[in-house]
């Protein structure tokens, strides 16, 4: 039964009304409607209705047939709209909003700027001007090219007589032909230039050749905008639905000598609280799903440019170069910069040494980015970076050697950018931007993929992820963002591939599921197909995730909200969706054993020892996963107590999502904490003992192992003030440990370098 009855409608009317044809305001916000609920021939009665406020509900779309020939006002803040076609019914409509819903893009304002031509006001904005410059300008250079096309590439192929079997041949070349290939303005309004290239070429086919026009085709499917990507089709909705994810990718020009100096500009919107909840952690008070704690604020988008000016403006520091200019560089911020530019809002930077416990390691700062801002802004020190992760050499053989199978290029990902940053001269060799995208984790896998000579060539391909649900697959090295997997329907925690089967890509998300999926390998044109091959049921939301070093295809760990917990993901069942395998138990602050703690730090130190962070201060475990775990035990969901092998110092704060990593190859741990402290543990001396010891106790169990070093946070200054209240979000050292990236709270990553 609908939500929505006569009765409803008269009572939410603005004025209270007795008939739904006297009806001119309403408001239906905050009755968790979903599409359904709207029923055409209710609404239908609702003939003079000029206001209508959906905000703050569950609406995906509208239904096509609403009937409301005189609205004027609509607002749909804070729902979970994916398309806006189906707007052009209400042609009167004078002011939309719709912020807060994070699957819609740039390219979905000007596809209403275009439907609606008495549209006055987008988000609050005034869109006059802009909208006449899509509506005419655009309008007019995209027909001249599509004519162009249709001109130089298809007029030749149809015969003079012709059939119908002919026209529908080269008509449907000659669309995918003209989507492929018109290209106009800049390349984050990749999508929307694709969808009005399909109605004017299906426009021109039938007035030339007298084709019947599909005057309401089918939404295309939706792709993000992104600063170094072409355009790419998204996988389809049904296909998502039923485990499969198709996606077939545009075919990129290989030309690609024309330089593009386009920054690509936020939606125009205001980021509203609301939309922050999913961000991992940003404060100290924990609250209710579907987030963590409570995010700090983020900064305002920038304001929205149209085409032209996009293509004119000079890139300031820290903003995307053109591709002809190799050293693109971020905001840098270094030892040797003068006092007096503190006044020009520079950051300077004094380092301090300090350490706790034996140094072994000699450590010194090397660069502080500042490459992840927000509309590029200088002032943005609220930004939070959340992952990172070295690339893997192309010719170093299939990832045997550790050491030698790391570059010195790291992937850093926070607020809607993601980042390649030599480290040793600290240049940003790249940037990808997504407009209303916060990624929380990157992965890296190598691919072998056909060229266009059908030659094999091994290729690096970089996935990222976050708020949107949405998994985007990059290819480094052509600068193109090839492909997208709408893996879920909330935020994506954190990413993994599996490092013995290079297209198996794990998503945990906040949706409380961790799904694997076939990525697929792409075909000379970016075609490829991806799909879902397993789903594990998670208790509450994950966190951190860790393949079983050895036992990669049958094995994974989640650290999550409520605990530890163990999956056999095993692809010879016949069981697609599975719950947990086991829980862990370990000590809480009183000692009893438990399982409902959170688990925010996970990571193997070696094949055996796993290094687990959970919610008692100031301690971080080393516990063994041969002697807690019975490969051979029967059961499902089983709870078991982690047999711990020691213990690590560490703050005694109570902040979350401060998470950790190892070393394996020089068996360190690296955690940091909430003053920008980085404490690294060398654990050399230990291992060898656990390894050998053969009962399930070992000598080091009731010792807590202090850090061999504690990297303390220099002091920073922007405008004369110093930076405070830093947190290390993350820290990851190469396989080498040469040098050390640390990411933090407020928009800095630092490079260490071990001397």
């Amino acid at each position: 039964m609908s939500k929505i009855t006569t009765e409803l409608l008269l009572e939410r009317a603005v004025p209270r009304s007795t008939r739904l044809r006297k009806i001119e305001t309403l408001n239906l916000s905050k009755l968790q409607l979903k599409t359904g609920d709207l029923d055409p021939r209710l609404f239908s009665r609702l003939r003079h209705l000029q206001k209508l406020d959906l905000s703050d509900n569950l609406l995906d779309k509208f239904p096509n047939s609403l009937t409301l020939p005189d609205l004027r006002v609509l607002n749909c803040n804070n729902n979970k709209l994916e398309d806006v076609t189906a707007l052009k019914q209400f042609p009167l409509l004078e002011e939309l909003t719709y912020e807060n819903n994070v699957y819609l893009t740039l390219n979905d304002d000007y596809k209403v700027m275009f439907l609606l031509q008495n549209l006055r006001l987008l988000n609050g904005k005034d869109i006059t001007k802009l909208a006449k410059h899509v509506r005419h300008v655009n309008s007019r250079k995209l027909t001249s090219k599509v004519t162009a096309h249709w001109e130089k590439f298809f007029r030749d192929q149809l015969p003079e007589k012709y059939t119908a079997e002919q026209v529908k041949s080269i008509k449907k070349k000659f669309l995918k032909s003209v989507q492929t290939n018109v290209v106009y303005g800049p390349s984050s309004l990749s999508e929307f230039t694709r969808w009005r290239v399909k109605m004017i070429a299906e426009e021109f086919l039938a007035c030339s050749l007298g084709l019947e026009l599909n005057s309401d085709p089918e939404p295309e499917e939706k792709m993000d905008e992104n600063e170094e990507e072409e355009s790419t089709e998204s996988p389809r909705e049904d296909a998502e639905d039923k485990g499969q994810v198709t996606a077939t990718a545009r075919k990129r020009k290989r030309n690609r000598s024309k330089t593009r100096s386009r920054k690509k500009r936020s939606k125009p919107q205001v980021a509203p609280e609301k939309e922050a909840v999913v961000n991992p952690r940003k404060s100290r008070h924990v609250q209710d799903e579907p987030a963590p704690q409570k995010p700090r604020p983020s900064n305002q988008p920038a304001k929205e440019a149209p085409p032209e000016q996009e293509a004119e403006e000079t890139p300031k520091n820290g903003e995307q170069l053109p591709k002809g200019q190799s050293n693109r560089r971020s905001r840098q911020l270094t030892g040797e910069q003068k006092s007096q530019e503190q006044d020009n809002g520079v950051v300077t930077l004094n380092p301090v040494k300090s350490s706790k416990g034996k140094e072994d390691v000699s450590a010194e700062p090397l660069h502080f980015l500042q490459c992840h801002s927000k509309g590029n802004s200088h002032e943005d020190f609220k930004t939070q970076l959340w992952s990172c992760v070295f690339e893997p050499l192309l010719d170093s053989g299939a990832r045997k050697d550790p050491i030698v199978n790391s570059s010195r290029t790291v992937a850093t990902c926070g607020g809607e950018s993601v980042c390649l940053i030599d480290c040793e001269t600290g240049t940003v060799l790249k940037k990808y931007k997504v407009a209303a995208e916060e990624f929380f984790s990157v992965a890296w896998t190598t691919l072998t993929m056909v060229v266009s000579d059908s030659r094999k060539k091994s290729h690096n391909i970089l996935a990222a992820a976050g708020r949107r649900g949405i998994v985007k697959l990059i290819h480094v090295a052509a600068d193109f963002c090839y492909g997208e997997i709408k893996a879920h329907k909330k935020p994506i925690a954190t990413v993994c591939f599996s490092p013995t089967r290079e297209t198996h890509l794990f998503t945990a998300s906040y949706d409380k599921r961790i799904a694997l999926w076939d990525i697929g390998i792409p075909d000379s044109d970016y075609n490829f197909k991806a799909s879902q091959l397993l789903v594990l049921e998670v208790l509450s939301i994950p966190l951190r995730i860790a393949l079983v070093p050895t036992c990669p295809d049958q094995y994974l760990l989640a650290g999550c909200e409520g605990g530890c917990f163990v999956w056999n993901i095993k692809l010879d069942k016949e069981q697609k969706t599975r719950p947990f395998e086991a829980t862990f138990q370990f000590p809480d602050e009183d000692g009893s054993l438990t399982t409902l703690h959170r688990v925010d730090g996970l990571a193997f130190l070696n094949d055996d020892v796993v290094v687990s962070k959970s919610s008692k201060p100031g301690c971080i475990y080393l516990w063994s996963w041969s002697r807690s775990f019975d490969t051979k035990g029967k059961g499902c969901q089983r709870t078991i107590a982690a047999v711990i092998l020691a213990e690590l110092e560490w703050s005694t704060t109570d902040m979350s999502y401060l998470t950790l990593s190892t070393c394996p190859a020089k068996d360190y741990v690296f955690c940091g904490d909430e003053k920008g402290s980085v404490w690294m543990y060398n654990l050399s001396s230990y291992t060898t003992a656990w390894s050998s010891a053969k009962g399930k106790r070992s000598p080091f169990q009731e010792k807590r192992i202090p850090p061999a070093q504690i990297l303390q946070w220099p002091e920073l200054r922007a405008n004369g003030e110093q930076l405070t209240e830093v947190l290390v979000n993350n820290v990851v050292s190469d396989p080498a440990f040469t040098y050390l990236v640390v990411l933090t709270s407020v928009n800095i990553t630092a490079i260490w370098k071990k001397s």
